[in-house]
């Protein structure tokens, strides 16, 4: 019964929700479930934030490694669930926005998660440029067309690579590199994510038939179907 159960309700919503795309007269029972979909996915929330406050209050108090930076993840939670919740700031009162102008709720996010995203991704560039150093080099005919396509899609991109194909006829216009840029981001490039997301949506309908069907079942803390 204590398999049994969520594997019934698994089966029923997803064919349910499945059928509801392709029959009308059970279109409305697909929206409402989808609805108690929402409703749950609250509750989760909660238990994420319970979870995470639970893992860093016991790492403060035991003193373990790095226990400064979870000090500072519940002072950082729990400012921003307060200052959300009570609208701290906010001239509107309780009543208004929470994103109002002046309120703390949004202050923080200007003054510190926009400064922080700011920095996460500058600092990600210097990984990106040297993960594509690792990968443009030519050490096989793969990475020899990965480099070229790469760097003509660079040049195709700045001025200098206009400039330096500007004197070409409009008759050989695609030998110009920014024209070759195009053509290898509208072509090549854009076969090559339909085929991941062909691939993407394959793997999508297989996992969902598995789990329709109880045969994938790690969801419910069982390692093998």
């Amino acid at each position: 019964m204590k398999r049994t159960v969520p594997l019934f309700i698994t089966f029923f919503v997803g064919t349910l929700l499945i059928v509801s795309v392709f029959l009308p007269p059970v279109q409305s029972m697909g929206e409402n479930f989808t609805l108690f979909f929402d409703i749950i996915a609250v509750f989760a929330f909660f238990l994420g934030g319970g979870n995470l406050v639970r893992i860093h209050l016991d790492k403060v108090s035991r003193r373990k490694k790095d226990w400064g930076y979870s000090l500072v993840t519940l002072f950082g939670f729990f400012l921003v669930l307060a200052s959300g919740l009570f609208k701290i700031g906010n001239a509107g009162g309780i009543a208004a926005s929470v994103t109002a102008s002046g309120s703390w709720f949004q202050t923080i996010f200007e003054r510190v998660m926009n400064p922080l995203s700011s920095t996460m991704y500058a600092l990600l560039a210097f990984y990106v440029a040297s993960a594509s150093y690792r990968a443009f080099r030519a050490k096989n005919r793969e990475a020899t067309i990965l480099l070229i396509a790469a760097f003509v899609i660079l040049l195709g991109r700045t001025p200098f690579g206009t400039m330096i194909t500007a004197w070409i006829p409009d008759s050989l216009s695609a030998l110009q590199v920014p024209n070759m840029a195009i053509w290898i981001m509208s072509s090549p490039n854009l076969a090559g994510q339909r085929a991941i997301m062909i691939g993407i949506g394959l793997g999508v309908v297989s996992m969902s038939l598995r789990v329709l069907l109880g045969i994938e079942r790690t969801y419910l803390g069982e390692d093998k179907g």
